[in-house]
This record gives structure tokens, C-alpha cells and sequence, in this order.
């Protein structure tokens, strides 16, 4: 009978998430290196509200899924800046993008 009544809540809980969802792109200028990926890596790991990371060197891009509206942009900016990098172009890519 619990698990009945649990699954409307976790459903409902599992689509507010994705709602609030949203995927940041920021082109980075001064990564040269390993070190450098797993600098920015480490970094956005620790930060609130980021759910997965995929950084690539060749591509010059940090690409961050988010739970919510923290992290903010400037506070992504500001990570990449900490980190001794320079971020360039931030993109905040939508939903309908991802489904084509």
C-alpha cells in the first residue's frame, strides 16, 4: 500500500526536477591540458545544484547540467575564473534543442 502511494509522489517529484532543469554551455579559453579538465572538473563537482559535468578539451567546453536555478551563470563564470581560466561565451541550451 506505501509503495502505492509513494510512486504519484516520486513521479511528481522526478518531473519538477526536470522543469527546473536546465543544461549550461561556456566556451573556455586556456585549456591546454589535462590538468586543466580536471581542475574545472573537480570544481564543478563540488558546486550546488550541478548534476553532471562533461568538459572537452579539444572543444574548448564546459557543458554543466543543473538541478535548479543555482548554480547561477555568474557563479559559474566566477568558478571558471577561480579556477585561472577565462570563460568566453556561455550558452543555456533548452529542452527542444536536446530532443532534435
Amino acid at each position: 500500500m506505501k509503495i502505492f502511494l509513494l510512486l504519484p509522489l516520486l513521479a511528481t517529484l522526478l518531473i519538477t526536477f526536470s522543469v527546473n532543469a536546465k543544461t549550461i554551455e561556456v566556451e573556455v579559453h586556456g585549456m591546454t591540458c589535462a590538468l586543466c579538465v580536471d581542475t574545472l572538473n573537480r570544481k564543478f563537482n563540488k558546486m550546488d545544484g550541478v548534476s553532471k559535468v562533461d568538459i572537452s578539451m579539444k572543444m574548448k567546453k564546459v557543458r554543466l547540467e543543473t538541478d535548479s536555478t543555482v548554480p547561477s551563470i555568474e557563479m559559474i563564470k566566477q568558478a571558471i575564473l577561480d579556477a585561472g581560466f577565462t570563460p568566453t561565451k556561455v550558452t543555456v541550451v533548452t529542452n527542444e534543442k536536446d530532443k532534435k
